[in-house]
């Protein structure tokens, strides 16, 4: 499969200009990268979300793509349902049978949280979609508020910081190896910085016999607490710190498709967002600690399903 970069930067953009989406957004970069690397022309279920909202208001849209709004928690069983229809109008002879792409765009609420049960219904039932979680690590769209993928000492509106509480006290939910436990074709973690690891994923998740997931890791300005030109820095930080590993798992089998070694401290990554900078105002804050020890033990335990050697103690 060989990618590059001037073929994809010829192809018609297919989530066009005018959105509303905050300066810094790393979605509609994610967006574009995945809607230019499709083969076969797509059809888009977008769950209520920061993308939805911000990019289909009436009377306006930015997508140039059949796209079906759904609420939080169904974008997976309206895609379903459409990927089923389009089966029974092709074998009535009522529509042309020709390659689509039936996608999912939802954030990591509509995901992790509201969404799961249908995300998990559609995958045992074997639809053959792509679906895309746009992970920012919060209910961002309604205020800043945590879901299960928000990091664990993370400030929201909901896990305030201060004296009694020092921010989010639970570890977040490991949704790829979630949805990798369904037996699906293709399941995969990729971040916004790295296009072309992403472009690579989304060309085998839009190949593989069945559905397809990936895990996108596309950080929040807002949320997060950074300036908005810092936001593929802040991705690439989150990656070599371990905080997000890139792998996929190919039906059943996992591979590193990023970094094998970790290059930085949790730390270092931390102190690039200031929704941590209770915790990381003291380098030797008991959560920072928590963090890496928790970031170590998951690292150690992926490479040991890559079959990959772990580094000894």
């Amino acid at each position: 499969m060989t990618l590059k970069l001037r073929d994809l930067s010829l192809k018609p953009d297919l989530f066009g200009n005018g959105h509303g989406l905050c300066a810094g957004c790393a979605e509609p970069v994610s967006v574009r990268q995945i809607l230019s690397a499709l083969e076969n022309p797509p059809v888009v279920a977008l769950a209520t979300g920061c993308l939805e909202v911000s990019s289909t208001r009436f009377p306006d849209t930015t997508w140039k793509v059949p796209l079906i709004h759904s609420a939080f928690e169904n974008s997976a069983t309206t895609i379903s349902g459409v990927e089923a229809a389009y089966k029974a109008l092709v074998r009535k002879g009522r529509m042309e049978d020709r390659p689509l792409t039936f996608v999912v765009f939802a954030g990591d609420g509509a995901t992790y949280d509201i969404g799961f049960q249908w995300l998990s219904g559609a995958l045992e039932r074997g639809h053959k979609f792509v679906y895309v979680c746009l992970n920012n690590e919060g209910y961002m769209n309604t205020g800043i508020q945590r879901s299960s993928a928000t990091l664990l000492g993370a400030w929201t509106t909901t896990t305030p910081s201060g004296d009694a509480r020092p921010g989010k006290p639970e570890w977040h939910k490991d949704m790829t190896k979630i949805v990798a436990a369904h037996g699906i074709p293709y399941v995969a973690q990729a971040a916004s910085h790295n296009w072309k690891d992403l472009i690579t994923k989304v060309r085998k998740a839009e190949q593989a016999d069945g559905p397809a997931f990936i895990n996108v890791l596309t950080p929040c300005d807002r949320g997060w607490r950074f300036e908005p030109e810092k936001t593929m820095e802040v991705s690439q930080l989150m990656v070599e710190a371990g905080l997000w590993p890139l792998y996929e798992v190919v039906n059943g089998k996992y591979k590193m498709t990023g970094a094998r070694q970790k290059k930085r401290p949790v730390i270092d990554a931390l102190l690039s967002q200031k929704r941590f900078s209770h915790i990381t105002k003291n380098a030797d804050d008991a959560t920072i600690a928590g963090i890496q020890a928790k970031v170590d033990e998951e690292w150690d335990a992926l490479q040991a399903l890559c079959n990959m050697p772990v580094a000894a103690e």
